[in-house]
């Protein structure tokens, strides 16, 4: 699939994530979006909506290459400055927007690497699984920047994010599968005083989690067992 193709696929999923909410069965369209090219609905433990080609395994790949990550935040996220009217400006925005997809990416390579698993390479080869993720709907509910030093904002959870990740034999470029998953931060249960050190240890956490799964699917492809 090209880029421009992928990046339709990408806006037509973040207009509908909200049928995964209250919505047991995926709506018709977003089934045929999340089916393209093929592929199956299956179910895969932790993940909302999970998509295969049938017959798929991962058991061929022994290294991973992760690329970029992409982040793109909710339609409606448009935070003002702790204490102020004032929104925050285009390069806060997009030094947020940096700070997760590269706290995201570590966390897939800390993840997949870990105890000597799965090397994390630049290169193409019949080994190499590729793995795009996408970040949608980010929405960090008291974003903390520079300029809110003198400010101090309490919630009780850090935000949400989504998921988009899709599976790619690295040298055919087939398709092999396509998972969304949305996640909110953990609930403190009370007003917590937020920071970035809280924003962005939740956003590790969520990624972690979906790093875990990923390595699992691997280690169960090669006969290891969840680690």
């Amino acid at each position: 699939m090209d880029t421009i193709r992928r990046n339709r696929l990408v806006a037509m999923l973040a207009s509908m994530l909200v049928l995964l909410t209250g919505c047991a069965t995926p709506d018709a369209e977003l089934e045929q979006t999340m089916s393209h090219d093929g592929l199956q609905k299956i179910d895969v433990e932790g993940i909302d909506l999970a998509y295969a080609k049938p017959g798929a395994t991962l058991a061929a790949y022994n290294k991973v290459k992760i690329a970029p990550v992409e982040v793109a935040f909710d339609k409606d996220w448009n935070p003002t400055r702790p204490g102020s009217l004032i929104r925050i400006s285009t390069e806060e925005r997009e030094e947020i927007r940096t700070r997760v997809a590269k706290l995201v990416y570590e966390e897939f390579v800390r993840e997949l690497q870990r105890n000597s698993g799965y090397k994390v390479v630049d290169e193409s080869g019949p080994d190499v699984l590729r793995v795009d993720v996408k970040i949608v709907d980010l929405y960090v509910n008291a974003p903390d920047t520079a300029t809110n030093a003198l400010s101090r904002s309490y919630t009780v959870s850090a935000g949400e994010m989504t998921l988009f990740a899709e599976l790619f034999d690295s040298e055919t470029g087939q398709v092999l599968a396509r998972v969304v998953d949305r996640r909110e931060a953990r609930s403190t249960g009370m007003l917590t005083l937020t920071s970035r050190v809280m924003n962005e240890a939740e956003a590790q956490h969520i990624a972690s989690t979906w790093a875990r799964i990923l390595r699992q699917g691997l280690d169960k492809a090669h006969g290891i067992g969840n680690k």
